[in-house]
């Protein structure tokens, strides 16, 4: 199936589009919708005779290695606004909050770059200089860097719901039409740990109008 015609959630087509657009990277770093990931000149041999045969490997499509590839640089720029949220939120449980959700992200990221390097992907952000739905940018951070006070804590809150909601919408495409069983458990606990954290960031302090 054609990467541009898999099913995907309405609010995040754009955003998984692009992505995938973008793909032509993914057959430069070994993988095609019909490939496993990139193996060494000595996995491709056949075994010898009478060996057994390698347990087989889950198939790595585009979807997979667009999603691995985008969610990791999300995850990294969301740490670095939460991070200035946990030192400068005006509202306690606004630090609480954001000290606890970056230790999440931090543990995604963890993971998410295991299957990067499983998948034989770069560590380089393949999307850096480009605004992806979600994506906490450098003008992000700036106007955060520039805030004071309840203004602060909005326009984090804001920032941060947008980055919780698209990366989720983007996990849900992964669940539905990656081909790894790895790449798609992990795309699950994303979305699980973002439905949670939303709903406790609608209940903050400010949340009413930062995301009204």
């Amino acid at each position: 199936m054609n990467p541009i015609d898999l099913p995907l959630p309405p609010v995040s087509r754009a955003a998984v589009l692009v992505l995938l657009g973008a793909l032509a990277l993914g057959g430069a770093a070994g993988c095609s919708p019909a490939d496993s990931a990139p193996r060494t000149a000595q996995a491709r041999k056949s075994p010898p005779t009478g060996a057994p045969a390698p347990a087989p490997t889950s198939t790595s499509t585009a979807t997979d290695a667009g999603w691995v590839q985008l969610m990791t640089p999300m995850n990294q720029q969301a740490v670095k606004l939460l991070t200035l949220a946990a030192e400068r939120a005006a509202e306690p449980r606004v630090r609480d909050f954001a000290m606890r959700l970056r230790t999440g992200q931090e543990a995604e990221l963890g993971r998410l770059r295991i299957l990067l390097t499983r998948m034989g992907l770069p560590r380089t952000d393949v999307h850096a200089g480009h605004d992806m739905p979600g994506m906490v940018t450098v003008r992000d951070l700036e106007a955060a860097r520039a805030a004071e006070g309840p203004s602060f804590d909005r326009l984090v809150l804001a920032q941060i719901r947008d980055h919780l909601r698209q990366s989720a919408q983007l996990s849900r495409s992964e669940i539905t039409s990656g081909g790894r069983a790895d790449a798609r458990k992990l795309a699950a606990a994303l979305v699980t740990a973002r439905e949670r954290s939303l709903a406790e960031l609608e209940r903050l302090p400010g949340a009413v109008r930062a995301l009204g």
